[in-house]
């Protein structure tokens, strides 16, 4: 197993996980500087909680917040994507490259077609154990005395 030094990706992908702080990227990708109301007008949410989601894309390093006077705008940083999108595209290569062979591999060694069996009669068609269930089937014993009460 590969063991990262750095937590960056860890916190790149841990903030990207929440739709929430997904959808607060993407407002920031449309119109980058926004205020925090401005950014938490469209969501269903108290301000103090879009304050935590901002904190946790804060803290993974993918936005800036600068205050000026008592308003605080935020915009977006490109290095913690870039370092997700370098790891994300080596297991894209990895798996391009291992689907190719394998749809190379396909195309040279087709697989055997199997016979297609004949019809057979109805009976022969049963399994051994349902044919001999039917032979040696047991007729239900008749029903016991009931209690009247």
């Amino acid at each position: 197993m590969v063991k990262y030094q750095d937590q960056t990706l860890d916190r790149t992908f841990a903030a990207l996980a929440d739709p929430t702080r997904r959808a607060l990227l993407a407002r920031l990708g449309e119109r980058n500087g926004l205020s925090v109301s401005e950014l938490a007008q469209p969501f269903a949410m108290s301000l103090p909680a879009i304050m935590k989601h901002l904190e946790v894309l804060s803290d993974a390093g993918l936005i800036a917040r600068e205050k000026t006077g008592r308003t605080v705008a935020c915009r977006l940083t490109a290095r913690p994507m870039e370092q997700a999108m370098n790891w994300l595209n080596r297991y894209a290569q990895f798996w391009s490259d291992n689907l190719d062979r394998l749809a190379a591999f396909v195309e040279d060694n087709p697989w055997p077609t199997a016979p297609q069996p004949t019809p057979a009669s109805p009976r022969a068609q049963a399994s051994p154990s349902r044919a001999a269930s039917a032979r040696g089937r047991k007729k239900s014993t008749p029903r016991g005395p009931t209690r009247k009460t």
